[in-house]
């Protein structure tokens, strides 16, 4: 599936951010390039919202918005033949401006004697404050050299602004365009799922299972994974972040796969939890029954208007429930949920919202109270139970990690699971694995 970079999209973001600012300067930069060793580099990865606002995926660029005329410019770096020959294609200013809708264009090494001119007699400058030590530094210089002109009558902007709110404030609401790529980063990924669990035998390795995922991420144009791939067997799936993906599957066990992959910039984020040689012991489907309930019970609760907490909520208490029917908590409910005993088995939170990045940016509340949900928001519902080997814990549950997740657009009408393709119910999971690949 190819999708092309729609240029007007980009514009319609820039001149809402502009309509925001009033006779104030946007700058933002994108993210550098990184040397991971030697000669070598991190492959690159743009600035998210950077990417957001433009489009453009070519590293040493920064953009301009300018309140007072409207436009829109973009810095970049200058074709050049020899570079080319090394590294590959570049726009060139001319070519950027047009094929990604800016005012005007300009090679790089033109910023720092442009950017005074473009802060002159401006009251304010937006930019991601903070974040980049020598962006902040960049910034400070060019305000100097705007000061250093006060005889002359021009005024150097007075405020600074972080730019970061406004942006994760409109990132947070997705638009058609990114409707489209999140729905197909969620197909890719489950797809990958699907596969994992259909190769997934004892005696192969946790790496093994993620080359599954990643020969399907970039078979399907997805180059990078969104981050890195959990793939956690046995008593790895308690460790929430666990990545070494290098134990072999054992028979009895599950194994937990947290993975996703990035397509067109935008992250796909599935949990599934499965039996390794295909068959739930009576244990575990105990355990799996109530995460998939609670579950189902959260996904239910995302409705527009529903306050952020509310799926949470709907899965703490079914969580907690279900803990106290496996005789691993005592007590009430309620008792349970107030001293907060229950994070012995479930310390994180239903889930996060999800685009760009796969922790996305946007608030949870809003002076002091969790937010509702709107259209047009996407998040994560990913509950689970990670029982230890301990005191108290019976031998049959012990080592059992089970976390269940999906991605949820919200919707005017309720939700739509991006992630639907792969399967939670227990029994389909069972049928699928029967038909084993690779």
């Amino acid at each position: 599936m190819s999708i092309a970079h729609p240029a007007s999209v980009y514009l319609h973001r820039r001149q809402h951010l502009l309509q925001q600012v009033g006779d104030s300067v946007v700058v933002l930069a994108t993210a550098p390039e990184r040397q991971r060793n030697a000669d070598a580099h991190y492959p690159y990865r743009f600035d998210s919202n950077f990417y957001y606002l433009t489009g453009f995926t070519e590293p040493e660029a920064v953009v301009v918005l300018d309140g007072r005329t409207g436009k829109s410019i973009l810095f970049c770096r200058s074709k050049h033949e020899e570079r080319e020959i090394w590294d590959g294609f570049r726009y060139g200013p001319a070519a950027a401006a047009e094929e990604f809708s800016f005012d005007e264009a300009h090679p790089i090494e033109e910023l720092a004697n442009q950017m005074p001119t473009y802060l002159a007699d401006r009251p304010a400058i937006y930019y991601p404050l903070g974040q980049c030590a020598n962006f902040d530094k960049q910034v400070f210089d060019w305000l100097d050299q705007v000061r250093s002109k006060a005889r002359l009558g021009i005024q150097a902007p007075s405020q600074l602004h972080d730019l970061q709110p406004l942006l994760a404030e409109m990132r947070l609401f997705k638009d058609e365009h990114e409707r489209t790529l999140l729905r197909q980063a969620a197909r890719i990924s489950a797809q990958a799922h699907r596969l994992a669990m259909q190769a997934s035998r004892p005696g192969r390795y946790e790496y093994e299972i993620e080359a599954v995922l990643l020969h399907h991420f970039v078979a399907s144009g997805a180059r990078s994974p969104a981050y890195e791939s959990i793939v956690a067997s046995g008593k790895n799936a308690c460790v929430l972040h666990y990545v070494s993906n290098r134990d072999r599957l054992r028979d009895g066990e599950l194994l937990l796969i947290d993975a996703g992959c990035e397509y067109h910039g935008y992250a796909g984020d599935i949990t599934r939890t499965f039996p390794i040689n295909g068959r739930f012991t009576a244990a575990q489907r105990a355990v799996y029954d109530i995460v998939l309930a609670s579950q189902q019970a959260a996904i239910a609760a995302c409705q527009v208007g529903a306050s952020w907490d509310t799926p949470a909520n709907a899965a703490l208490t079914i969580l907690v429930q279900g803990l106290i029917d496996l005789g691993l908590l005592q007590g009430s409910v309620d008792s349970n949920i107030e001293n907060e005993s229950y994070k012995r088995f479930y310390m994180h939170r239903i889930g996060h919202w999800l685009g760009l990045d796969v922790h996305d940016v946007g608030a949870y509340k809003q002076q002091g109270v969790w937010r509702p949900l709107q259209a047009g928001m996407v998040t994560t519902i990913e509950p689970g139970l990670y029982i230890r080997a301990g005191d108290g814990v019976p031998a049959e549950f012990a080592n059992i990690g089970i976390r269940i997740e999906d991605d949820v657009l919200i919707t005017e009408q309720g939700h739509e699971v991006l992630t639907a393709e792969v399967p939670t119910d227990p029994v389909a999971i069972e049928t699928l694995m029967a038909t084993t690949k690779g």
